[in-house]
Formats: structure tokens, sequence, C-alpha cells
């Protein structure tokens, strides 16, 4: 597939404040719209990129979501995160010039390009955006940190809390429901990404909508008890 590509304005987007750096007037974003190349449309399935291709360009979720995953010795797939509008991808081409994972769109989804040599360029103009790529990175450790606690310490329970608290956190930042949501990703990726059988996904799942804490209806999902989904994520409860 071609992606079709138009030219977007970085003053005029509604998710600046997400992928944008704070505190930059208007004159300063507007200089900043060079940055953005293209808008790229990336149909449900399709790849934004495979590990191994030349690293060129970030891209910032316009629209959709999408998942990142690495393939293991015998072939099979491993989710390595989850990425919604407003979210940068691509982080990882940086290091040796090469995309270490696939990004493959969970939906129909639009991404702005940002070619990374010019990123760097106007980096050294405006301190403010290197210091905002900067915590984007850092953000990304900070992340791959949490998804090594999920994997080491945490029971089932205590992962599918903790991966519904922050799902629904990152979603609200975006002016969504807190205690709604729908699941772009399907029980296997979830189980994938947690380091959880797909039977021990669907068995957690049921526990919590038992015990009265979710609501479930396919990839429809209500919390009905947010704190009880914390206290499971802290250790505090369990429901049996």
């Amino acid at each position: 597939m071609t992606p079709a590509t138009i030219k977007v304005a970085c003053s005029n987007c509604n998710l600046r404040e997400l992928c944008m750096p704070v505190g930059m007037d208007a004159d300063d974003l507007q200089r900043l719209d060079v940055l953005v190349a293209n808008r790229r449309k990336v149909l449900r399935g399709d790849r934004l990129f495979h590990a191994g291709d030349t690293f060129t360009s970030l891209y910032a979720i316009r629209t959709g979501f999408f998942k990142t995953s690495v393939a293991s010795e015998d072939g099979r797939e491993q989710v390595t995160g989850f990425q919604m509008a407003g979210e940068i991808l691509g982080l990882d081409g940086i290091v040796h010039d090469r995309h270490d994972c696939d990004a493959i769109a969970l939906e129909d989804a639009e991404v702005c390009v940002m070619p990374f040599v010019q990123v760097e360029s106007l980096s050294r103009e405006f301190p403010v955006l290197q210091r905002h790529v900067h915590k984007i990175m850092s953000r990304e450790i900070v992340r791959e940190n949490g998804v090594m606690l999920l994997l080491g310490n945490m029971r089932a329970e205590e992962r599918l809390a903790a991966f519904l608290l922050n799902l629904t956190q990152r979603l609200s930042v975006r002016g969504f429901s807190r205690s709604q949501l729908v699941l772009r990703m399907t029980r296997e990726e979830i189980g994938s990404y947690l380091g959880l059988k797909l039977e021990t996904v669907s068995r957690t799942f049921s526990r919590f909508s038992e015990a009265g804490i979710i609501e479930v209806k396919q990839r429809q999902v209500k919390i009905l008890q947010p704190d009880m989904l914390n206290q499971i994520f802290n250790g505090a409860a369990s429901c049996g």
C-alpha cells in the first residue's frame, strides 16, 4: 500500500499539547511546522515499520492505536507495548539506525512523520524541543522498567489491574472516560504483553467481572470499582 500523505501544521493540531513541547509560543510552533513532513495513513493490520528497517523518522500518532512487537527465535510474537494518539513511535531506531521492532496498527490510524535529521537540527535551535525529546526517551525507559516489574514480581491479577489502570489513565489525559474503554487489542496480545497465557488473561477478566470490579461486553470494558483495581495493583486485595 502506498500511504496517503498530506501537509500538516503542528500549530493548528489539537494534539500538540501531547506531543509538542509545553511553553512554546505561537511563532515558535509555526517555525516547528517544518518538523512534520506529512501525515501517513496506516490501515488496520498494516505495519508502520518493520524490524530491520532503516531508521529515518519519528512518528507522532494522530489517530488510532498501535502495538509494537518483536519476534522470538522460534518465530512467536512478543508484544512490547501499545501506543495511542499523542504518543511517539520509532524511538527504538535511534540507537542502531535500524528499527528493532514492528509497529502494527490495531485500527485504521494516521501518524505525523517527523524526519529525525530535522528533529536533531531543530533541537539545537530550540533547547525546549531537545528537552522534550529527552523527556520522551526517559518516559520509554521508565515504561520498560515498569514492564519488567510486571513480568518479574506481580501475580496475574496485579498485572491485569495495572494494565487497565494504565490504559484508563492515558485515555483520560486525552479527554476520554476514566471508567469506560474499548480494548483495541486481543486477549492474546494482552497476554503476550503481560507475560500471561491467553487462558489466564480470560480467567482473570472473568474474576474481575464476577467480583463486580469491571463489566465486560466483548471488547468494551467498564470500570465499576477503580479503588478495588488500585488495591489489587498494590497487592492489598484479591478477588479470590
